[in-house]
């Protein structure tokens, strides 16, 4: 095989997150020909009935059982990886046509769903599977594997959405939406998508169809010169209230007060309880707060999980799939058992959420987070929900540990995808508490912590997966670890 080759061959599984395994025929022509002239290969395959040698190649984005045509684009001695450029037939666990009306329009298009034309029970399985393997291959003896949660809706779910400005293809007419699947320029106008509800799409199409009236530029990557850059879309599930921030540089001024009657005019089943102008600056292709200024109403919707009331501003961190998220606090709140007279440690806590559903029964709550507008959010909600045994740090965790007198009696560990660092989870492993509850996004960094834990003394008791974003690779995992 070389770089450039084109070849078929079946999905046959899928390693986490979306890396399917194909095995390819090497002795088939790179332009589809049928072999059938008689001369030879180099290896001495005359290609007559095939040489029948396979080769292992990784494609990412496909559904198991398609067959599929990828180009290599990757090979470092016998690994191959290649680029999907056509699926030849369907899988059969594909339940959906890609042109049907349950099927998003822009499914394969966008970077976003890989698996929403899987039935839905069996997306549930793979994501099961890929986690029991991975926490199989370095956990010792039986751990309990409880096996997967799904999320309360499959469709509509996502609380947050961040739209770019851009266009669909080189000096087209302005487009807002998702990046092109493969692209890091190209964006796909993605109303109608099937992970967020009616009103995102109505708000996006208000947005983008105002904006190309006036003719605005939006902000190039190459020349860093532009105006639009991205829309921010909250919408708390439980009471319906909606946050539209316009993001943009400073290297224009315009009046948002039109755009600002239009959003307030719009029929939605929610209610748009502020909008808002943020400004940024900054080379990177990210959304950055460098200043905000609120056009009408608020700046953060209030959201509702297990009986807690918590105010999100437009930057705050906080689950972006809110039914999801109680089926996953319930389950580590399972796992932490009583809290009745101790004292807990919520290490990467975020906006606090894991803090507050367990402060109520215990002595104290301390929470670290290095992101201090989320510690500001922390305090304010626990102020909200009247707890006053909660402590909020604004910190990393490996220099905020040094600092605290406490000693806690569990810790609850929800740390980024990339896991604990080093010097950290040593820190960590030191207090000795009895038992911890580790929750995770990417159970491969959870798999790499979870050797040194064993090493150190822990075992796992058990774990299960939360499936909290249908229709996507990704998936939450919560292990409970006991002091042997």
């Amino acid at each position: 095989m070389k770089k450039g080759e084109i070849y078929e061959g079946t999905a046959e599984y899928i390693e986490f997150p979306n890396r399917a395994v194909v095995w390819a025929e090497e002795c088939a022509d790179a332009d589809g020909g049928d072999n059938q002239t008689g001369f030879a290969d180099a290896d001495g395959c005359d290609n007559q009935t095939g040489c029948g040698k396979k080769t292992k190649v990784i494609v990412k984005n496909c559904v198991p059982g398609q067959k599929v045509r990828f180009v290599i684009n990757k090979k470092r001695g016998e690994k191959c990886e290649g680029r999907l450029l056509e699926v030849i037939e369907k899988s059969p666990l594909e339940t959906e046509s890609y042109n049907s009306g349950s099927v998003c329009g822009y499914f394969g298009k966008c970077g976003g769903c890989v698996y929403q034309s899987m039935d839905y029970s069996e997306q549930l399985k793979m994501k099961e599977t890929q986690v029991k393997n991975i926490l199989s291959e370095v956990i010792k003896g039986d751990f309990g594997f409880e096996g997967i949660i799904g999320s309360p809706l499959k469709e509509g779910y996502r609380n947050k959405m961040e739209f770019t400005f851009g266009d669909e293809v080189k000096g087209g007419e302005l487009a807002l939406g998702l990046h092109r699947r493969n692209s890091m320029y190209d964006i796909v106008t993605v109303d109608g998508c099937k992970i967020v509800d009616d009103d995102f799409s109505s708000i996006l199409n208000c947005v983008c169809g105002y904006f190309k009236d006036k003719k605005l530029p939006y902000f190039h990557k190459m020349t860093h010169e532009g105006y639009l850059r991205h829309l921010l879309v909250r919408k708390a599930a439980k009471t319906g209230q909606i946050l539209v921030d316009i993001v943009t540089t400073t290297q224009m001024q315009f009046d948002m007060s039109e755009l600002s009657k239009k959003l307030e005019n719009l029929e939605l089943d929610g209610k748009i309880v502020g909008f808002l102008h943020t400004f940024n600056d900054s080379i990177a292709d990210v959304v950055k707060n460098e200043g905000t200024e609120v056009i009408f109403g608020q700046d953060f919707i209030q959201e509702e999980l297990l009986g807690l009331k918590f105010n999100i501003s437009a930057f705050s961190f906080f689950q972006t799939n809110s039914l999801g998220a109680e089926v996953l606090y319930s389950k580590a709140r399972e796992y932490v058992g009583t809290t009745k007279d101790k004292v807990v440690f919520d290490l990467y806590s975020g906006t606090g959420t894991i803090a507050q559903i367990l402060a109520p029964v215990a002595k104290k709550v301390i929470g670290v987070e290095i992101v201090g507008e989320a510690v500001s959010a922390a305090r304010e909600n626990a102020e909200l929900n009247g707890l006053s045994n909660c402590e909020f740090i604004a910190d990393d965790v490996l220099k905020a540990l040094d600092n605290i007198s406490s000693k806690p009696d569990l810790i609850v560990l929800d740390p980024p995808r990339d896991g604990i660092h080093p010097k950290a989870l040593e820190k960590i492993i030191g207090y000795g508490v009895e038992h911890m509850v580790y929750i995770s996004c990417k159970p491969t960094s959870l798999a790499r912590d979870l050797v040194t834990l064993q090493e150190r003394g822990y075992r796992v008791e058990k774990s299960c997966c939360v499936d909290m974003f249908p229709g996507t690779v990704h998936v939450e995992s919560i292990v409970k670890l006991v002091r042997k």
